[in-house]
C-alpha cells in the first residue's frame, strides 16, 4: 500500500490491538478463535499489512475488554480503506456547494454504478490484484454520498453520447447504467446533459473537466490522467476550465432532452 497516512493508521490500529491482546493474556491464534478469523489474519492486522473490518473491530473489542477503544477505530480504518487520491477527491466533495464534471470515455465516477465500476477498475492493466480491485470499487461507491448530503449540493454533468453506448461490462450492465442515470437526472439538485457525437463545434476536446465550488466561495479544479491525479488552484488555470465547461454545457443537449435522449439508447438496448 503506497500511502504513508493509511499506513500509519493500520500500524496504529494494529499496535493497539496486539496491546489489549496481550493484556488479555491472549495468543492470536486463540483470540482469532473467539472472533472468528485466522491466526494469520489477527497477525496481519497487528502487523499493518491488513485492514480490519469493522466486525473485527467490534468483536475484538468485546473479547479484549478495550471497552470500546478499539471499535471506536472503525472510522478511521475506514478511512484508510480507501487509496488516498480517492480520500483527497472524496473530501473536496464533501466540502462543495456545486459540482460540475465533463466526461468523455466512460460514465463520471459519481454517475457509475457497482457493477459498471467494477467491470471499469477490471480493466485496468497491469490488473489489480482482486483485494485492490474490491477496494477501489468499494471508495467508488463510497463517494455517491454527495448525492445524499444535506443541504444537497448542486451537481451538473456532461457525458458524451459515446459513453452511453459503450457496452463496459456487457450490455446488461449498461442498461442497469443507464436505468440508474435516469433517475439520478430526476433529482431536483442534479443536472445531466448529453453532447451529441454529431456536435461540429465542441469545447471539450481537451478532455474531461471537473470543479468544485467550496462553501467559502473558492473554486477549484481536478484533473486526471493516465497515471497521475491533481487539484488545480491556480485561478488563472481554474478560470479556463470553468469558461470550457460553461461552453460544453452550451454546446449539449439540454438537461430534459438529454434525458430523452438516454431513454432512446436505453430502448434500443431492449
Amino acid at each position: 500500500m503506497e500511502d504513508e497516512e493509511a499506513e500509519a493508521v493500520l500500524r496504529a490500529v494494529g499496535r493497539q490491538i496486539k496491546v489489549w491482546r496481550e493484556a488479555a493474556g491472549m495468543r492470536q491464534a486463540e483470540l482469532g478463535a473467539v472472533i472468528g478469523y485466522s491466526e494469520e489474519m489477527v497477525s496481519a492486522v497487528e502487523r499493518g499489512r491488513r485492514i480490519p473490518k469493522p466486525d473485527f473491530l467490534e468483536k475484538a473489542d468485546e473479547v479484549l475488554g478495550a471497552a470500546g477503544k478499539l471499535a471506536s477505530m472503525k472510522e478511521d480504518v475506514e478511512r484508510a480503506r480507501y487509496p488516498k487520491k480517492v480520500r483527497d477527491l472524496a473530501k473536496l466533495e464533501d466540502e462543495a456547494v456545486e459540482l460540475g464534471a465533463y466526461a468523455n470515455h466512460n460514465m463520471h465516477g459519481l454517475l457509475q454504478t457497482e457493477e459498471y465500476a467494477r467491470a471499469l477498475f477490471a480493466m485496468r492493466r497491469p490488473a489489480y490484484p482482486e483485494d485492490e480491485l474490491g477496494r477501489q470499487v468499494a471508495a467508488r461507491v463510497a463517494r455517491r454520498r454527495v448525492f445524499e448530503r444535506v443541504p444537497p449540493p448542486l451537481l451538473t454533468f456532461v457525458q458524451e453520447e459515446v459513453t452511453l453506448r459503450r457496452p463496459i461490462g456487457g450490455r446488461m450492465v449498461l442498461r442497469h447504467q443507464l436505468e440508474h442515470l435516469l433517475e439520478l437526472g430526476k433529482l431536483r439538485n442534479v443536472e445531466i446533459q448529453v453532447m451529441p457525437t454529431d456536435r461540429e463545434d465542441h469545447a471539450g476536446m481537451a478532455g474531461p473537466i471537473r470543479l468544485l465550488k467550496l462553501q467559502d466561495g473558492k473554486t477549484l479544479g481536478h484533473s486526471e490522467a493516465q497515471l497521475h491525479s491533481r487539484v488545480i488552484s491556480d485561478p488563472r488555470e481554474v478560470q479556463i476550465l470553468d469558461m470550457r465547461y460553461g461552453m460544453i454545457r452550451a454546446q449539449a443537449l439540454p438537461p430534459r432532452e438529454s434525458l430523452a435522449f438516454i431513454e432512446k439508447v436505453l430502448g434500443e438496448e431492449t
